[in-house]
């Protein structure tokens, strides 16, 4: 029951839309997005409208306007209770008027009041905006334009004047009257290797010779029914940089948009480092409400959610280590809990965990997940949350993991399209470890692998400038850091900058297992103007958020410093609001104001449903993690390959990492059980280890596509073999190369 977004009157009617107009400038890792949407009032009498729609957390919307009959109106940002009775005094006086404010529960969600918009008057609303782009493991850069806007669960009577609750009618694809268009201009130093889309793209166009530019655009006639994702491939994109932007010159040059601004971006490359095998207690808490029953994305081929964070559990279960202790809560409208408390990882734990992760409903409710995390709260844990995102009360669930953060690691996973970027993205912040609400998969193991090995600690950060110039921290404190994991700071420079040329280093010192570490760049101290301020209003919007918990949940002192940043950056928050009005109308609007409907396209996720098998969700997801721009067309194909035996081998491992040499191992390797007994080099020991080495030997030769998703039973396996065979490994690799035909680098086995 997820909305599309519109224009939409105050009697929660839509009015009709008819297109959507994105112009997107990429550079590097940052997006600056210029979104119109064109309306028309066909009718003979005058409407006041209400736009809502969702857009990712980390957003920094910084303009609004709109364009009526060839005139734009251009809003001012204001405190949010000053701009709401402006709008009301235009409203009454029949003037024109248009209101841009944040949803008070969620940072990902936005309404827009148009008021008093006359018969037969067409309506340009443009929005602009700057986000940092997400880097995914396989090394894309993600941009998200939001089609999807789910409805939150209420639980507070204060939620009922949410803006979630829009009822919109449902119609069938082919009816919806608006479309979408999209162009993307790229640019990277590092050169575009390809972009990849889940929508139909046009041919890539390059637009320099070392393909340092490029341009794409969506296919005509595409409906706006799904999110829309892009995928950008660079050449390099693990260098640190450093970019310093100059400040706006009528700001005193001491001030947050007055003097420069640096944008820091580091890729830490941390060292393979072993944990302990007993690696404390891991909690797994899974959304179980009803909107789990839906469909991950709005397409007729995608998994149900529930199937999704039940696949995800499941390796999740398999890649554990022996020693450690865990539990699976369950919540919706009430929780529920695998074991009255955390029990030790054992093949027989094991077994009846995974035995019932299979058998999950999404039949707990609603979403209320605040009390399940405070029971969690009460021991010590790394906690890994897997949910939808629709909750009422998303401030109430990040201040509480804020409030824990010094005890408890918690790592956030979105299901689907329309997950609360407010929600995930506020957590992983407040936690310190950056998730995501995408690739849960990949992301889920990634996170557990991080949580296995020792922590980085002692993050410092120092600079080296000319005299009389310095840097203050625009950033929050880092607390905790992944490997692989890129880190963006933000940093107000002081003071004179140098007339001539001239250079400044910044170093990132750390600590891992008692070995200090630190990264370097150099920068020029030359700073580049931008006409849009864009390092300036993302260091401002990670200020905002640092401090930002809505009305109901944010301090009078924290208020104060939001309200003050985001009317100096022009950022929007929580606490101020868009206002225009426009006086220069004829005679004042007169008359009822008319409710009209934009409907939204039927899509699966109305309908309750089964995807299949868990081996067939499985599939699926390895088919969506790669970067095959063909992935879902070549399912079938994967199916009857390798990728149904790669889960089926790993379904076979046991809780301690090894395999037993049984006829279910020989079906899936291709051999018979009689002959590969015979070909066992050491028939003195235990036959588990032949097995073992097999298996690892047969993963890298026919499982490496999906490497990511069986990294940890490797190393499971390969510590198993170092206790019980560690002699006999080398005999045993070469022996299984010989005997499954096999090339594979033996090193896998090397502590």
């Amino acid at each position: 029951m997820e909305h599309q977004y519109g224009l939409i009157t105050g009697d929660k009617e839509p009015v009709p839309l008819k297109s959507i107009s994105v112009t997107l400038s990429i550079n590097d890792f940052v997006a600056g997005v210029s979104a119109t949407l064109n309306y028309e009032n066909e009718e003979e009498v005058p409407v006041e409208a209400i736009f809502v729609f969702p857009m990712d957390e980390d957003s920094a919307i910084y303009s609004f306007e709109a364009l009526v009959d060839g005139k734009k109106i251009v809003a001012e940002l204001q405190e949010k209770m000053q701009a709401q009775s402006k709008y009301e005094d235009a409203m009454s006086q029949g003037h024109q008027a248009y209101f841009l404010e944040e949803d008070d529960y969620s940072r990902d969600v936005f309404s827009c009041n148009i008021g008093n918009l006359p018969p037969g008057a067409k309506v340009g609303v443009t929005l602009r905006y700057v986000q940092e782009l997400t880097l995914e493991t396989d090394g894309a850069l993600r941009y998200v334009l939001p089609a999807i806007l789910n409805p939150r669960y209420q639980l507070s009577e204060q939620s009922t004047n949410s803006c979630f609750n829009i009822k919109t009618p449902i119609v069938p694809l082919e009816d919806l009257p608006y479309t979408l268009s999209m162009v993307a201009t790229i640019t990277s130093q590092h050169g575009i290797e390809s972009v990849q889309s889940n929508c139909s793209l046009s041919p890539i166009q390059y637009l320099a010779d070392d393909k340092t530019s490029a341009q794409v655009s969506l296919a005509e006639g595409h409906k706006f029914d799904r999110d829309v994702e892009l995928l950008i491939y660079y050449s390099e994109v693990h260098s640190p940089s450093v970019a310093v932007e100059m400040g706006m010159q009528d700001m005193k040059p001491d001030s947050l948009m007055g003097a420069p601004s640096a944008m820091v971006s580091f890729y830490p490359d941390l060292p393979e480092v072993k944990g302990s095998r007993a690696c404390g207690e891991f909690v797994f808490l899974m959304d179980r409400s009803g909107s789990m029953k839906f469909h991950l994305s709005y397409q007729n081929d995608s998994q149900l959610r529930i199937e999704a964070a039940k696949e995800t559990l499941l390796l999740l279960l398999k890649s554990l280590p022996m020693g450690c202790y865990f539990n699976i809560y369950g919540f919706g409208s009430s929780y529920e809990k695998f074991f009255p408390e955390s029990v030790k990882y054992t093949q027989k734990t094991m077994e009846e965990a995974v035995k019932r992760v299979k058998d999950l409903e999404a039949d707990l409710g609603g979403t209320e997940i605040l009390t399940p995390l405070l029971n969690i709260y009460n021991i010590f844990s790394q906690l890994f949350v897997f949910t939808d995102g629709e909750v009422d009360d998303t401030f109430s669930v990040i201040k509480e993991v804020k409030l824990n953060s010094k005890k408890h690691r918690c790592f956030s996973f979105g299901i689907g399209e329309g997950a609360s970027t407010s929600l995930i993205k506020g957590i992983a912040r407040e936690s310190g470890f950056i998730t995501g609400n995408d690739r849960m998969q990949t992301k889920a193991l990634g996170s557990l692998k991080f949580a296995l090995n020792c922590s980085v600690d002692d993050f410092s950060l120092s600079w080296d400038m000319p005299p009389g110039l310095s840097a203050s921290m625009l950033s929050p404190e880092q607390t905790a850091i992944c490997k692989g994991q890129r880190l963006i700071i933000y940093a107000q420079l002081n003071g004179t900058m140098p007339q001539e040329e001239s250079s400044g280093e910044v170093c990132l010192k750390y600590t891992l297992q008692g070995r200090s570490l630190e990264n370097r760049v150099t920068f020029s101290l030359q700073p580049k103007t931008n006409a849009s301020f864009i390092i300036h209003r993302l260091a401002a919007k990670s200020l905002i958020q640092m401090k930002d918990l809505g009305s109901h949940k944010t301090s009078d002192g924290e208020k104060e410093d939001v309200l003050n940043i985001s009317i100096q950056s022009g950022v929007l928050s929580s606490f101020t609001a868009f206002i225009a009005v426009n006086k220069d109308l004829n005679q004042p609007v007169q008359g009822p104001l008319a409710p009209r409907v934009i409907p939204r396209p039927m899509t699966f996720s109305n309908f309750y449903g089964s995807f299949g098998h868990i081996e067939d969700i499985v599939l699926m997801r390895m088919m969506e993690n790669s970067k095959s721009s063909t992935k879902k067309t070549n399912l079938q194909k994967y199916r009857k390959g390798f990728g149904k035996k790669v889960l089926c081998l790993i379904s076979l491992q046991k809780a301690n990492g090894s395999w037993e040499l049984d006829k279910d191992l020989t079906k899936i390797l291709g051999t018979g059980l009689k002959d590969t007994k015979a070909a066992n080099p050491a028939k003195d020991q235990d036959p588990s280890a032949w097995a073992t080495v097999l298996a690892v030997l047969w993963l890298h030769a026919k499982g490496k596509d999906v490497k990511c998703e069986w990294e940890l039973l490797e190393s499971k396996a390969v510590a198993w073999l170092h206790d019980h065979a560690d002699s006999s490994i080398p005999m045993l690799v070469q022996a299984a190369k010989s005997f499954l035909k096999l090339s594979v680098i033996p090193d896998v086995f090397v502590v």
